[in-house]
């Protein structure tokens, strides 16, 4: 075999490995983005319309997030704001309006207190997609229905779920760091796995809250809508 022959089969071969290592990178960054960003990127993917577009895009949002301060709040700090919390869903029964509107800037105020920027609310969403995209698409719906309700729109239905949504942002916002869970087990680690996953399934009931019968203006007696309860 001539020299000729031999660098073009290396140049060839070269290519190929080139190809199937670039295929092999871009597989494994989607990988990583999906795992990350969650439905956020298929979010993304739907606004560009193209695989690379939207990952560019996400990838542009991690290098803004790494230059954020965050840091995590202590138990005291947890503690007490899910005081506030309790304190506005005690609210809604009778001013459900008001409610929604404090819940939007407790979940604002606990954003701050994190390290992520409070500006307008496409920047919230740009920041908060990197660590909470999973339940982001809560706070976008629990964002609409109170911008409703500022123009007096919304339903009392849409009130109620207004409450669901910000409480499962806020719940993601307040999460314990997984080093701090393994260090100090609560008092009721004792129910195991299971016990934790009984509770996280149970987050949307506690923020529903029982149903409550009242008297519509009309004097029929309904029993059909929830509020929120502690």
């Amino acid at each position: 075999m001539s020299t000729a022959v031999m660098v073009v089969v290396a140049v060839v071969v070269i290519a190929v490995l080139a190809a199937i290592g670039y295929f092999a990178w871009k597989q494994s960054r989607t990988r990583r983005l999906r795992r990350r960003f969650g439905p956020e990127y298929d979010r993304a993917m739907e606004r560009h319309g193209n695989r690379s577009a939207a990952e560019q895009e996400l990838m542009s949002r991690e290098q803004r997030h790494q230059e954020l301060e965050l840091r995590d709040l202590d138990p005291r700090q947890r503690e007490l704001y899910r005081e506030q919390w309790t304190h506005v869903q005690e609210q809604f029964v009778d001013a459900p309006e008001t409610a929604v509107e404090q819940a939007d800037r407790l979940v604002t105020v606990v954003m701050g207190e994190r390290g992520y920027p409070t500006g307008n609310f496409d920047e919230k969403v740009t920041h908060l997609s990197v660590e909470h995209g999973r339940t982001l698409d809560h706070y976008r719906r629990g964002h609409a229905i109170s911008t409703r309700a500022s123009a007096k729109e919304a339903s009392t239905e849409e009130l109620r779920q207004a409450m669901v949504h910000y409480r499962a942002l806020f719940e993601d916002l307040l999460a314990v760091p997984a080093a701090e869970r393994s260090a100090t087990p609560s008092p009721g680690s004792a129910a195991g796995p299971a016990g934790s996953a009984r509770s996280a399934g149970s987050d949307q009931e506690r923020a529903a809250g029982p149903r409550h019968e009242h008297t519509t203006p009309s004097g029929e007696r309904r029993g059909d809508e929830q509020t929120p309860r502690t």
